[in-house]
């Protein structure tokens, strides 16, 4: 798999599993609240055709008791008439009031005729449950509720029925009337079957701003890597191709410097010698002034050597640290150029790590090589200071100066030094006009072995 590859996956895994986990949470959560609510709603039901039942039977308990309340009238006349009356009091399609006596003789069954007039206190359900049974047990511990199979008149068709009884102690009978459940089981199931619909139709509007918005997080997280790789792998090119330039220059500097100097003082130094040798054959006494310019020359190409060396690493930098090595380097600057270059480093605790006493150190031999070339000054300072735990170099002249603002690419000085302060993380900046120019670089506590106090 190559790297391409490798960006893709990564970036495709993630939203795929996202995707994946969110689903299922919607899912499970939406399963979970419509089974709580439909649980909910078939309690709530549930309680309220219990208090409809119960408020039916006490309605009619008191019509009942107001025939039995009556005067001038025999207990069999009473009790037709209240037969009358609670066959009277049907309600809907298969609501209806029974009467027992304590006997499970059957005195009023509306729906079923086979019933009143017989004994049916050892009626079984398909449960096993005494029906009647436990009818008068309920209604003479008090009146309640029981539930038991029974045949719905409507449907012919046994199902789960709740009743409430209460009792007429007066005559020993018992009254009462119930519910088919199935009708709530019926209610309940049209209640998942519009969750489900609303669960379905939330599902398909999740899904709808969901996919689209993975889809463009996906693809815009793919522009982004895929240009921010083409950007990495442009830049790279160009540190190498840089990197690769500067060799060059660093090689071509080192060639004409040994051309031009080691190698023509080495030249000179080899004449002289033959100069030497030739007076030496011919007898000339005089011999002792071409050795001694000869070793003139060489003194120079060891000079020459020696400064090359310091060029390329100063050994004062290991030796005695940053400011000694600053302070060669503006004392040779000096020397070179006749222009005045002085450092102050009164306020300056060198606490920085190896690398970054070597970081500042070339991009102050940096500068001072671009105020010799470009600049046009005569004047040049270099001012070192900790701050808080913080370095900051300042390198300034008063040359010309350049357009620090100008959208063209930096020259290849200024884009080293830009690379060695970001290294660590610190900050280059560039203030340049007709009155001069000003770098000042800042070395965060990152930079430093330990971290220094502030003096300044």
């Amino acid at each position: 798999m190559n790297f391409r590859q490798q960006i893709i996956a990564l970036s495709i895994l993630p939203l795929v599993l996202a995707v994946l986990a969110i689903s299922a949470f919607i899912t499970w959560q939406s399963r979970t609240l419509a089974e709580s609510s439909i649980s909910t709603f078939e309690r709530n039901m549930l309680k309220a055709k219990e208090s409809e039942i119960v408020h039916l039977t006490y309605v009619a308990m008191s019509a009942v008791r107001g025939i039995m309340a009556q005067s001038g009238l025999s207990d069999d006349e009473k009790q037709k008439r209240a037969i009358e009356l609670i066959k009277s009091l049907d309600y809907g399609e298969d609501g209806y009031f029974f009467v027992y006596d304590y006997a499970g003789n059957s005195i009023v069954h509306p729906r079923q005729n086979e019933f009143p007039g017989r004994n049916w206190l050892d009626l079984i359900d398909a449960d096993g449950k005494k029906v009647i049974a436990s009818l008068i047990d309920t209604a003479k511990a008090g009146g309640g509720f029981v539930q038991y199979k029974w045949e719905r008149p409507a449907t012919d068709q046994v199902g789960d029925k709740l009743s409430y009884v209460a009792k007429l102690d007066d005559w020993r009978w018992i009254l009462g009337t119930g519910i088919y459940l199935d009708e709530i089981h019926v209610q309940t199931k049209t209640a998942q079957l519009d969750f489900r619909n609303t669960i379905g139709w939330t599902f398909k509007v999740v899904a709808l701003v969901t996919v689209p918005a993975v889809l463009l997080v996906f693809a815009t997280g793919m522009v982004l890597t895929v240009s921010e790789r083409r950007l990495a792998d442009r830049k790279l090119r160009q540190l190498t191709q840089r990197v690769i330039d500067t060799q060059e220059q660093e090689r071509t500097r080192l060639a004409r410097d040994l051309h031009d100097g080691i190698s023509q003082s080495l030249v000179g130094a080899r004449y002289a010698m033959n100069l030497a040798e030739r007076m030496v054959k011919a007898g000339d006494n005089d011999v002792l002034g071409a050795i001694e310019g000869g070793i003139k020359t060489l003194n120079d190409a060891i000079r020459d050597v020696r400064q090359l060396s310091h060029a390329l690493r100063p050994p004062l930098l290991d030796d005695l640290g940053l400011i000694a090595a600053l302070r060669a380097l503006c004392e040779g600057f000096r020397v070179r150029t006749g222009l005045q270059a002085t450092l102050d480093a009164s306020f300056f605790a060198d606490g920085l790590k190896a690398e970054a006493s070597t970081a500042l150190y070339r991009i102050a031999q940096e500068a001072l090589t671009n105020v010799e070339r470009h600049a046009g000054a005569t004047t040049v300072f270099i001012r070192l200071r900790s701050e808080r735990g913080r370095s900051r170099m300042t390198i300034g002249d008063n040359g010309t100066g350049f357009n620090s603002e100008s959208n063209t690419s930096p020259g290849l000085g200024l884009r080293n030094m830009q690379e060695r302060v970001a290294h660590f993380h610190g900050i280059l900046l560039i203030k340049s006009d007709d009155k001069g120019t000003v770098l000042t670089i800042l070395m965060p506590r990152s930079a430093h072995r330990v971290l220094t106090e502030s003096v300044a």
